[in-house]
């Protein structure tokens, strides 16, 4: 009896098999780990925090529990690329160091200061509720980075320095090598390699983010290097994965699983009475999240209002 994995992620894009940057670095985890898996996409909630997440019969990681979907599947002994670095204090700073950074500056193009996002999450809404969903997590993402219309410019070139300091750090611990540490690839791998992608497929060429990493020769040699035998390869002689729109249900946790050579087609599920119910409800969703986004900026414009009373007073 062979396991069988599904990675259901957010729709690809730009070249990409998923544009999303939660997904695209688990996609890359488990094509460095080898792990035969199917891809499936799911549309239906463009603002949840569960997505990507990977299922196999009863098991199911989700990217908001146990520090993510890689995490969940080191933790679980599934597959584990970093269990001889972990020690490692360069190589603990570094991952930080992406994890953090990078992370920060890459939000930033693509929500405050580009459209890149609204392409990868909200493109299949109506232009109405993607346009309010987009504005409002604009706004979220100001509050996580900390930016006020005080101090915009000088975080922005906070954000873009730290990322400079980051390229270059990578850029000397590459070298000429294949991977970052030890000549294997590891999580660390993963993350910078789908930022990579992301910032050179992603955003425009009029990005600063993008204009940066292109001044680190050996960093876009690595990308273009690993898309190729990673992602084009593999799309080649794949077949176009389907979309899926119903969220697993059970959240148990079992034993590692046995390894098969080569992913199998997905048989199709028979619909269940909680499948109908599902369907059902999922009419009023549009309809709820616009009333909850309305609300919400409503609320903020009051808060602003009252803010500036103060101020005046």
């Amino acid at each position: 009896e062979r396991d069988e994995y599904t990675l259901v992620a957010r729709k690809p894009g730009f070249g990409l098999p998923t544009a999303c940057p939660s997904c695209l670095p688990v996609y890359i985890y488990l094509k460095f780990a080898q792990l035969p898996f199917l891809l499936d996409f799911n549309c239906t909630y463009p603002d949840s925090d569960q997505i990507p997440y990977i299922e196999s019969g009863d098991y199911v990681a989700y990217n908001n529990e146990n520090g993510g979907v890689i995490e969940s599947l080191k933790k679980d002994g599934i597959v584990d690329l970093d269990s001889e670095f972990c020690s490692l204090p360069e190589w603990i700073s570094t991952k930080a160091m992406v994890s953090s950074w990078l992370e920060d500056a890459l939000m930033y193009e693509l929500w405050v200061d580009g459209t890149s996002a609204e392409k990868i999450y909200y493109n299949d809404l109506p232009w109405l509720i993607g346009k309010v969903l987009f504005l409002k997590q604009v706004h979220s993402v100001k509050q996580c980075l900390g930016i006020t219309k005080d101090n915009d410019e000088q975080k922005e070139e906070e954000i873009y320095k730290r990322a400079n300091i980051v390229y270059g750090a990578l850029s000397t611990r590459l070298g000429e090598q294949n991977f970052f540490f030890e000549n294997r690839p590891s999580s660390v791998d993963a993350i910078f390699l789908a930022h990579a992608l992301l910032t050179l497929k992603a955003l425009p060429e009029t990005s600063v983010l993008r204009t940066k990493l292109l001044e680190h020769g050996n960093l876009v040699k690595y990308a273009e290097k690993l898309e190729l035998e990673l992602i084009e390869a593999g799309s080649s002689s794949s077949s176009v994965p389907s979309f899926q729109t119903d969220p697993p249900t059970s959240s148990s946790r079992r034993g590692p699983p046995n390894w098969s050579s080569k992913p199998r087609s997905k048989p199709k599920r028979q619909k269940t009475e909680e499948d109908k119910t599902f369907r059902r409800r999922a009419k009023y969703f549009l309809a709820t999240q616009l009333v909850a986004v309305l609300l919400f900026f409503s609320f903020i414009s009051r808060s602003d209002e009252e803010m500036e009373i103060d101020e005046d007073e």
